[in-house]
C-alpha cells in the first residue's frame, strides 16, 4: 500500500444510495446467510503411506491445517492461527517423506507440524518471506523459495531453520522445484525477467551448485516440472504445440517428446508411482475431467467426464487409488477417491449445506456469440426458471483465466431470483488454445471490453430479457472490464455496474501493485515506458466524463494484488465528475472478501444495487 495515499475503511456515495426493495424477498429456501455459510474443504495431500489426507479447511474465518483418514473420518485440526487466504493464491501442505512432519505456509514463512502432536514451529526466520517447501528424500531438508534481490530464488533449508542455503542466482524468477527421487538434484522453472513470455527449465545439482538448461528458448512456456518416481523422466506442460500440453524429456536433456495430442489444455498432472501412467485433468471447453495417460503409447482413459471441475490429484502408494477435489455447477468443492479398478467414488469431505439439497440448482449452457473482429466468444449462460426480464453479465478476473463448470453461490442465487446470468470468457481467457489468450496483449480495454459489450448485444437476442434491464458485474480484471464497458460504450448497454477490487488507471495500478504483478502486465501490454500509448489505450479512466450509468465499487484495504488506492483513484474520478456511485471499503481484507461477516455485507450490497437498478 502507498503510505503517502492513506485509506481507511468507509462507505460514501453520489447520488441516492440503492435501498432493499420491500416488494422483493430472497427466492424460496435461499438466503444470503445461507451461501456464505459453505466452508469447503481444499488444497489437499495425501501422506506418502497413502492413510491420512492433510488439507485446508475455510472456516471460522481462517484457513488451518486438518488431517483426517484417508477412508473417512473426523477431521483433527494442526495449525491454529493460519488466516483466511483466498483459495487461488494458497499453497498445499507437504508432507515429509516419512510421513512425520507437515510442512506449510503463514504470514510469509514456512511452518512444521509434527504428526505426532506440538504447535506448529516457524523455521524460515532466516528469510523475509519464504513459500512452497519441496521435502528431500531424508525428510530433513527441503526446498524453499526466498524472495531476495527483487527475484523469487531456491534455498536449501533445514528442518531445524538452523541453516538457508541460496541455490539459484539473482536476475530471474525461480519456481516450482521439484526434486529427483535419490534426492540429489531439483528441476524446477526459470522465469527470467528479459522475456517475461519465457519459462525454461533448468536442473541444480544440491551438492555442488551446478546449475544446466533442460529446456528454453524465446518466448516458449515450460512449467510445473514433474521427475517420474523412477527418476529416468520429467514430465513438464508447454505451450510448444499451442494448448497446455505434456511433453516428456530425460533428465540429461535428450529425448524430448511430445505426450497429449489433444488440442485441449492440461491442467494439472501426477506420476503413478511405478512411472507408467500420468494423472492428468483435461480442460474440455471449462470442464476439467479426470484422465489416466499411458506414458508409452500416450493412451489416454478419462475416469471422469462431464460438467464439473476436477483437480489436485494425489496417487495411493500402491496405484491403485486416487484421491482428488471436485466441484460443479451444483455441489461446493470437496475431497473424493476413486478406486481405479472399480471406479468406485468416495465422497470424503462435505461442504455442502443440507439447506441446498433441495433446491433445484441450475448447470448453464455453452453458447458462444460474436464478436469484434468476427471473434467468436464462448460463454456460460444460466437461465432461471422463472425469468423476471432483468440480467447479469459477470466477467471473470485474470484476465489469463476462465469461466468454467466451478461452483458459483451468487450465480445460483441469482438465478433463482429471476436473474439471466451469463458469464463470457473473452479474448485474453485460457481454456482455448495460446492464440485465443494472446488476443489481448498490447489491447487491454479495447478488444476485450468489445467482447463485454457484445454479450450484451447477445442477450438482447434472448427472449424475455429487457434490454434496459442488463448489469454489467466483475472482480479484479473484470471489475476494470466493468469500468471499461460504462466509460467507452457510446450504446450505453448496460444499466449499472459492480466491480470488486479492480481498477480504472493500469499506469498507477501498475505502479503500486507487487513486483510480480507488474511482470504480469508487462508480460501482456509491455513496460509503460516503452508502451505509453497501450497504457493510454487501456486506462478508462481517461473516459470518466462519459461514464451515464452507476457503479457500485468495493474494495479491501489489504489487497496486495489490485491496490486499494485503484477503486479510490477512480471514485475521485467520479466525485469530480459528479457521476452516480456507491463506494465500501473494507478493512485486513485481502484480494477477495474472506471474513463471513465482510462477504456477507458484499452480497447484500451487490444485491440491493442490482435489484434497485435492474429488476423490473
Amino acid at each position: 500500500m502507498t503510505d503517502e495515499i492513506y485509506l481507511e475503511e468507509k462507505y460514501e456515495r453520489i447520488g441516492w444510495p440503492s435501498l432493499a426493495r420491500p416488494d422483493l424477498k430472497p427466492p424460496a429456501g435461499w438466503s444470503l446467510p445461507l451461501i456464505t455459510s459453505i466452508n469447503p474443504a481444499r488444497n489437499h495431500s495425501l501422506s506418502p503411506d497413502g492413510e491420512t489426507i492433510a488439507f485446508i479447511w475455510d472456516r471460522d474465518d481462517q484457513s488451518d491445517i486438518f488431517i483426517m483418514p484417508s477412508s473417512g473420518g473426523w477431521p483433527r485440526r494442526m495449525s491454529i492461527e493460519r488466516d483466511a487466504t483466498i483459495y487461488w493464491s494458497d499453497e498445499i501442505p507437504a508432507w515429509s517423506p516419512n510421513g512425520q512432519w507437515i510442512a506449510f505456509s503463514q504470514d510469509d514463512h514456512l511452518f512444521v507440524v509434527p504428526l505426532s502432536g506440538g504447535l506448529p514451529k516457524n523455521i524460515s526466520g532466516l528469510a523475509d518471506h519464504a513459500s512452497t517447501p519441496t521435502w528431500l528424500p531424508d525428510s530433513q531438508r527441503m526446498i524453499v523459495s526466498v524472495e531476495l534481490d527483487e527475484a523469487w530464488r531456491l534455498a536449501l533449508l533445514e528442518l531445524d531453520g538452523s541453516q538457508l542455503r541460496l541455490l539459484t542466482p539473482t536476475g530471474a524468477d525461480s519456481s516450482e522445484p521439484c526434486c529427483a527421487p535419490d534426492g540429489e538434484k531439483v528441476v524446477y522453472v526459470h522465469y527470467p525477467h528479459d522475456d517475461l513470455n519465457r519459462l525454461d527449465l533448468k536442473i541444480i545439482d544440491i551438492q555442488s551448485g551446478t546449475i544446466h538448461n533442460l529446456t528454453g528458448a524465446p518466448k516458449q512456456k515450460d512449467w510445473d516440472p514433474k521427475w517420474s518416481p523412477d527418476g529416468e523422466q520429467i514430465a513438464f506442460l508447454s505451450q510448444r504445440s499451442g494448448f497446455d500440453e505434456i511433453w516428456l524429456i530425460r533428465p540429461d536433456g535428450e529425448g524430448l517428446r511430445q505426450l497429449s495430442r489433444l488440442g485441449q489444455d492440461i491442467g494439472e498432472l501426477a506420476w503413478s508411482p511405478d512411472s507408467t501412467r500420468l494423472a492428468c485433468t483435461v480442460n474440455r471447453a471449462g470442464a476439467y475431467n479426470l484422465a489416466l495417460i499411458e506414458i508409452n503409447s500416450g493412451d489416454i482413459q478419462y475416469l471422469r467426464s462431464g460438467k464439473s471441475y476436477h483437480s489436485n490429484i494425489n496417487w495411493s502408494p500402491d496405484g491403485n487409488q486416487l484421491t482428488f477435489e471436485y466441484e460443479s455447477p451444483t455441489q461446493p468443492a470437496d475431497i473424493y477417491h476413486i478406486e481405479l479398478i472399480s471406479g468406485r467414488v468416495t465422497q470424503l469431505t462435505t461442504s455442502k449445506p443440507l439447506a441446498l439439497e433441495g433446491q433445484d440448482l441450475v448447470i448453464p449452457d455453452q453458447i458462444s456469440y460474436q464478436s469484434h473482429a468476427v471473434l467468436e466468444i464462448p460463454a456460460f449462460l444460466y437461465t432461471p426458471p422463472q425469468p423476471s426480464g432483468a440480467a447479469i453479465v459477470y466477467i471473470h478476473g485474470g484476465p489469463a483465466s476462465q469461466y468454467g463448470y466451478e461452483w458459483d453461490d451468487l450465480a445460483q442465487y441469482f438465478v433463482a431470483k429471476g436473474y439471466t446470468f451469463l458469464a463470457p470468457n473473452y479474448r485474453g481467457s485460457t481454456g482455448y488454445g495460446v492464440a485465443f489468450e494472446h488476443a489481448n496483449y498490447n489491447n487491454w480495454g479495447v478488444g476485450d471490453m468489445q467482447d463485454c459489450l457484445n454479450g450484451a448485444r447477445f442477450l438482447h437476442t434472448l427472449d424475455g430479457i429487457n434490454p434496459e434491464r442488463i448489469g454489467i458485474y466483475g472482480p479484479s480484471y473484470g471489475g476494470y472490464m466493468v469500468a471499461c464497458s460504462l466509460a467507452r460504450d457510446p450504446d450505453y448497454l448496460y444499466s449499472c455496474g459492480v466491480s470488486k477490487y479492480g481498477d480504472a488507471n493500469v499506469f498507477s495500478s501498475w505502479a503500486q501493485c507487487r513486483r510480480d504483478l507488474r511482470l504480469y502486465t508487462e508480460m501482456m501490454i509491455g513496460h509503460p515506458t516503452r508502451n505509453r500509448k497501450v497504457y493510454e489505450a487501456a486506462s478508462p479512466i481517461r473516459q470518466v466524463d462519459n461514464i451515464r450509468k452507476p457503479v457500485l465499487l468495493l474494495h479491501g484495504l489489504e489487497d496486495g494484488t489490485v491496490p486499494p488506492q485503484s477503486s479510490e483513484e477512480w471514485v475521485e474520478a467520479l466525485r469530480r465528475a459528479g457521476k452516480t456511485f456507491e463506494y465500501k471499503t473494507y478493512a485486513e481484507e485481502p484480494h477477495g472478501f474472506l471474513q463471513r461477516a465482510n462477504l456477507l455485507d458484499v452480497y447484500q450490497r451487490i444485491e440491493r444495487f442490482l435489484d434497485w437498478y435492474l429488476y423490473s
